[in-house]
């Protein structure tokens, strides 16, 4: 019997054996006096590349229930009990998926040397980070009793689950145990809707996830506008990325993870603010379907309609940990607040601009399908608009305007993967979203933006499309501050602003830019309207409570919200800039409100408890859009 389980633990081991090797070198280990640096990704100060496999057959750890989902959920709670004979502060258990690690390692563990009794002279190293993560004494009596549980909120990832228990730390991981695998009743059902405008007003992209390839069953969205009776079906196409695609460690390495199939339906010839239900689904060779759930979502309003119109803008936000693993307090300490904030509003807003930084994976590729199941209640409702920050894209040698390795490898795939937007080129995240009376014009930062090149191009043509008359609300939106901020970083730079970010200075002048607003520093700060760093309007009259710009602005707002998760920053030292007039240290999001072509409204609004802690609006008419300010008139016309 001794024996049997002894053939038993180690067959056990050898489906968890070399889990995650060569992940990025630890920061610190817990309890250590060193502070972590900001914008660690707490994935990687795991020394997952050290680990070695030392069963020990007094230490046991069991996951249940065994079966999740069986109701068609898409996430749930699953308890962990675990037990070891000498606990210490440095045990911890950690989620991993797939359980059967032969779809990883091809197969071949010949070479493996595993000992169920532990082996000083195993190979160290396992080939995949884990998911999730917490120390055993999050247990309330596990350091004196040896016994804890533990609970992990799951999602439906596309593979099985399994458990482990590891001794030493996170410098010297040793797996003492392995649970019994866990797994959702379909594994590769349709999940995590997120909702996007199209190419036109008047369409809607529904993008989801699923472990079907088309040559498996048939992606598509089966939709009606609510009250019809008679449904419609819109087929979707399918994407997906492998490590070839990737451009780095730990992306294509100890970060890598399946990540299944992406499909996108586009719903055209929307009506005008109408509201629509639809439910993704696939249709199997044998003609049955598998469905997910059913969602409903609002039209747009038409390009210059009058009607309420509100919209949500932030940068930053990462992701959140309802059940508390992966250390995120650290790292993104706001994202769940935030994240929790906009669900509960949900019902006061129309639209949502994610502005870069969405998922801080750095890249732990399963990471996205966390963050999507994160923001689902959100995006499944209302367009989620999302542009590209440094923490997408930013790669070495890979053609992008700044040569760091902020994106650890990821170059930019999964978010532009994961997400559709209406851009002409994925890889070029610049795009134009019009929405009722609002007209957005989304840059991408970590692409050469200056005179002379096709983002400017397409940025003057953005601008110039706008009809005024009919929106007059103009919106740039882009990752890094290409504007103002008064961040002691930018300061260092001499510059308060992205280097040569203000080159597109001439094009907010020329096309009478409303509002342009930022991610990348994690603050929250408002200017005047400003243009060569001098206000170009006197100061906010206050009207029924609210400090009110009237007339012509004369230049633009710019607008840092870097403030949706990740940790936050301050300000440079000294005094104030004299265009900066609002700043704030909390969690939060911008929303603009538009009613009618004359009056917008803005606020900050906190995440911690919807507290409005800066608002200002813009009363104006047609005639101060047209009226010329400084280098904002052709300068061979009489009327400059």
């Amino acid at each position: 019997m001794a024996g049997a389980r002894g053939v038993l633990q180690a067959l056990l081991v050898a489906a968890f054996l070399l889990l995650a090797a060569n992940a990025a070198a630890a920061v610190t280990v817990e309890g250590s006096t060193t502070p972590e640096p900001d914008n660690i990704q707490p994935l990687s100060t795991l020394k997952i590349d050290a680990a070695r496999v030392m069963m020990d057959a007094g230490s046991v750890i069991h996951a249940s229930p065994e079966l999740l989902g069986a109701d068609g959920e898409d996430s749930a709670w699953v308890a962990v009990n675990f037990t070891t004979p000498a606990p210490t502060a440095d045990h911890w258990i950690a989620l991993f998926s797939p359980a059967n690690f032969d779809l990883i390692m091809g197969g071949n563990q010949s070479d493996a040397r595993i000992s169920a009794e532990g082996d000083d002279e195993a190979p160290a190293g396992l080939p995949m980070a884990p998911i999730k993560y917490k120390f055993a004494n999050i247990s309330p009596n596990f350091m004196s009793s040896g016994s804890g549980n533990i609970s992990f909120l799951l999602i439906n990832q596309r593979y099985d689950y399994a458990f482990g228990l590891f001794s030493g730390g996170k410098d010297n991981p040793q797996l003492v145990a392995v649970s019994n695998k866990i797994s959702f009743a379909n594994p590769k059902a349709p999940v995590f809707p997120r909702l996007s405008q199209g190419k036109e007003w008047n369409e809607m992209a529904v993008t989801w996830t699923s472990g079907y390839n088309v040559d498996e069953a048939y992606p598509f969205v089966e939709w009606r506008m609510t009250g019809d009776d008679d449904a419609r079906r819109t087929p979707a196409g399918t994407l997906t990325y492998t490590r070839g695609h990737l451009c780095g460690k730990p992306a294509n390495a100890e970060g890598y993870r399946d990540p299944g199939f992406i499909h996108t339906a586009f719903l055209k010839n929307l009506w005008p603010n109408r509201e629509y239900t639809y439910r993704i689904g696939h249709e199997l060779p044998d003609g049955t379907r598998v469905w997910g759930k059913s969602y409903t979502f609002r039209a747009p309003p038409s390009p210059g309609q009058a009607s309420l119109q509100r919209v949500v803008i932030f940068g930053d936000m990462g992701l959140g940990q309802s059940d508390g693993s992966n250390e995120l307090a650290g790292f993104q300490p706001g994202a769940q607040v935030t994240t929790e904030r906009l669900i509960e509003d949900l019902p006061n807003y129309d639209a949502v601009f994610h502005i870069g930084d969405l998922s801080y994976a750095n890249g732990f590729l399963a990471q996205w399908d966390q963050f999507t199941a994160q923001i689902e209640p959100v995006a499944s409702r209302v367009p989620y608009m999302v542009a590209s920050g440094n923490h997408e894209r930013t790669s070495r040698d890979t053609g992008g305007f700044y040569n760091g390795d902020d994106s650890h490898g990821e170059c930019g795939v999964p978010a532009e993967t994961y997400f559709y937007a209406p851009a002409e080129n994925r890889g070029k995240f610049w795009y134009a979203a019009d929405y009722g009376m609002f007209r957005f014009c989304v840059g991408d930062t970590e692409h050469d933006w200056r005179p002379g090149t096709e983002q400017h191009a397409f940025l003057d043509r953005c601008f110039a499309a706008a009809d005024r008359k009919h929106q007059p609300w103009l919106v740039f939106a882009a990752h890094r501050p290409l504007g103002y901020s008064s961040n002691d970083f930018y300061a260092k730079e001499g510059s308060f602003s992205e280097p040569m970010g203000r080159s597109l200075q001439p094009l907010w002048q020329k096309h009478r830019v409303d509002l342009a607003v930022y991610g990348h520093v994690h603050n929250y700060e408002r200017t005047c309207p400003v243009y060569e760093n001098t206000c170009t309007a006197a100061p906010a009259d206050t009207k029924n409570g609210t400090a009110t710009y009237s007339g012509a602005l004369g230049g633009t707002i710019h607008v840092v919200a870097g403030t949706g998760g990740a940790k936050l920053k301050g300000y440079a030292g000294g005094d104030w800039p004299q265009w900066s007039v609002a700043r704030n240290e909390s969690y939060g999001y911008v929303k603009l409100t538009a009613r009618d072509h004359s009056r917008l409204e803005f606020e900050f609004i906190r995440s911690d408890d919807g507290a409005v802690l800066d608002a200002f609006a813009i009363e104006r008419d047609y005639k101060d859009i047209l009226a010329c300010a400084v280098d904002a008139c052709d300068p061979h016309t009489l009327a400059n």
